[in-house]
C-alpha cells in the first residue's frame, strides 16, 4: 500500500512520527510538507524521507486563500504520478481536497472546531476522525456528514505520547532543589488562521520572569526567533532550532505556553502547565482544564507564575490519557489498513 502524509505543521511530526516508522517496514509511504514553524527542522531531526511542496502564506485571510488553491494545486502536480492508495492529515486542509482530485480515500484527523478550513476538508474526506470530547454538532455545520464521523479515545496528544511514556516517565524525576527553577515559554501562533489574540504579549512577563528563574523560548518559526533576539532579552536561553519533547520535559519545571499542541503535550505528561492563550479555548483544551491537569491564566504576571511553580510540583503522566492514545494510535493504523469504502 502506498500511503501520504501530509505534514503541514511542526506538530504533525510527533504525531505521525511513530506510525510512519511502524507502517514504513511494510508500505511505501510518501511525506510532504511545507516550511511554516520549526516543521522541517523536526522532519531533519528525525531523519525522514521528504518532500517540500508549497510555503505558507501568512495570516492574512486572503493569502491564505490564494495559497490554499495554489498548494492544492501544486500537490496535486506532485502526486498525480504517485498512485497512492490512502491520504491522512491533521489539520492539513490541502490534503482532503487534493485526494478528491486524485480519487484517493482521505482520512482527515481535527481537534480544532475552530478552524474554517475544516470546511472544505470536511466536504471532501471520506473520514473524520476527532477526539470523542468534541461535539458533533458544530462539526456537522461545518460540513462533517455523521456517516464519516468517527471518534477516538483521549486526544491527539495521547496519539503519540503514550509510545514516549516509559521513557519520558523515567526522565521527569524531582529534581534537586537547588538547581534553578527551569521555564519553557512558548510563544502565540502569530500566522494560524484561527488566532484572533494579541501578538508579543508575553514580552513583560518573560523580561519579568528572567532574574528568577532559569527561561527557554521556543520561538515558532524565523519572524519570533528575530523578534526575541532583541537585546533587551538577553540573559534568556532562546531555542533556534528543533528540539523534541524528550528533550524539553525532563528539564522543564513550569511550562507557560500561548498555543496548543505543546502546552497539551506538557500537561498530560504531568509538567505544571499554564495556557495563556489570548483567543477562545478549544474543546480540548477546556477538557484538560477539567481535569485539572493544567491551569488556564490569559492574563499571567510574574508573580502568579512564580507562586504557582512553588505549589505546584511535577507529577507523573496521565496514565488514563495515554492509554486512551494507545488505543486512538491503533484505531488510526487500523482505519488507515482497511480495506476502502465507497468513495462518494
Amino acid at each position: 500500500m502506498k500511503i501520504w502524509f501530509d505534514l503541514s505543521n511542526s506538530p504533525h511530526i510527533n504525531m505521525f512520527g511513530p506510525m510512519i516508522r511502524e507502517l514504513e517496514r511494510e508500505h511505501d509511504i510518501i511525506i510532504t510538507c511545507r516550511p511554516l514553524a520549526n516543521t522541517i527542522a523536526l522532519l531533519d531531526l528525525h531523519q525522514f524521507d521528504y518532500t517540500v511542496v508549497g510555503h505558507h502564506y501568512g495570516a492574512r485571510l486572503s493569502n491564505k486563500i490564494m495559497g490554499f488553491a495554489v498548494r492544492v494545486w501544486q500537490l496535486q502536480r506532485f502526486l498525480a504520478r504517485q498512485k497512492i492508495d490512502v491520504a491522512i492529515s491533521q489539520s492539513s486542509f490541502h490534503s482532503p481536497v487534493v485526494s478528491r482530485l486524485l480519487g484517493v480515500r482521505c482520512i482527515y484527523l481535527n481537534d480544532n472546531e475552530h478552524a474554517m478550513g475544516n470546511i472544505p476538508a470536511f466536504l471532501c474526506a471520506n473520514q473524520i476522525m476527532v477526539p470523542e470530547f468534541l461535539s458533533g454538532q458544530r462539526l456537522r455545520r461545518q460540513g462533517a456528514r455523521p456517516g464519516k464521523l468517527h471518534h477516538f479515545p483521549g486526544i491527539k496528544e495521547g496519539i503519540y505520547l503514550w509510545h514516549l511514556g516509559i521513557q519520558l516517565a523515567n526522565g521527569l524525576a524531582t529534581r534537586p532543589s537547588n538547581i534553578r527553577a527551569s521555564i519553557y515559554i512558548r510563544p502565540e501562533p502569530w500566522s494560524a488562521q484561527y488566532y484572533k489574540g494579541s501578538r508579543n504579549f508575553l514580552d513583560q512577563l518573560v523580561l519579568d520572569l528572567k532574574n528568577h528563574a532559569a527561561i527557554t523560548l521556543l520561538p515558532r518559526g524565523d519572524a519570533q526567533l528575530a523578534h526575541y533576539r532583541d537585546p533587551k532579552f538577553d540573559g534568556i536561553r532562546i531555542i533556534d532550532k528543533a528540539l523534541d519533547i524528550a528533550e524539553i520535559a525532563p528539564d522543564c519545571d513550569l511550562f507557560i505556553g500561548a498555543g496548543g499542541t505543546m502546552t497539551r503535550e506538557m500537561a498530560v505528561l504531568g509538567i505544571p502547565t499554564i495556557s495563556v492563550y489570548q483567543d477562545d479555548l478549544l474543546a480540548v483544551d477546556r477538557y484538560l482544564l477539567s481535569q485539572q491537569a493544567m491551569i488556564h491564566c490569559p492574563a499571567l504576571s510574574a508573580p502568579q507564575a512564580l507562586a504557582y511553580l512553588e505549589q505546584t510540583a511535577r507529577g507523573a503522566p496521565n496514565d488514563e490519557l495515554l492509554r486512551k492514545g494507545r488505543q486512538a494510535y491503533q484505531m488510526i493504523k487500523d482505519t488507515i489498513l482497511a480495506p476502502p469504502p465507497a468513495i462518494d
